[in-house]
């Protein structure tokens, strides 16, 4: 009887040893499939970050193309304005001055 359970504790030892190696390996394979997809996310977090830069400075931009039109209406609705359009478009003078036109 000796023997046979000599046996069956170097079975039981070397069950043992192979679980535990195909638990290694499985948790080998489970780290480098999680390192291997954390360097995709960093990957992906940079090119949103980038993103999300160019998306802020747009929105800068339009803020101050904003302010412009704004300066832009403001001055539109002044009479310097009506003057200007009308003595360019419309080809309208004050009382005195005088008017030089170019030969074409």
């Amino acid at each position: 009887m000796k023997k046979s359970k000599k046996k069956k504790n170097r079975r039981k030892i070397a069950n043992n040893y192979i679980g535990m190696a195909a638990i290694s390996v499985v948790a080998l394979i489970l780290l480098g499939s999680l390192a291997i997809g954390s360097v995709d996310m960093r990957d992906q977090v940079a090119v949103y970050d980038a993103r999300a830069a160019e998306l802020e400075e747009k929105i800068e931009n339009e803020k101050e193309r904003t302010k412009e039109i704004d300066a832009q209406k403001e001055y539109m609705e002044t009479d310097e304005y009506a003057a200007e359009v009308a003595r360019d478009r419309l080809g309208l003078v004050k009382d005195n001055e005088i008017v030089f036109e170019e030969e074409k």
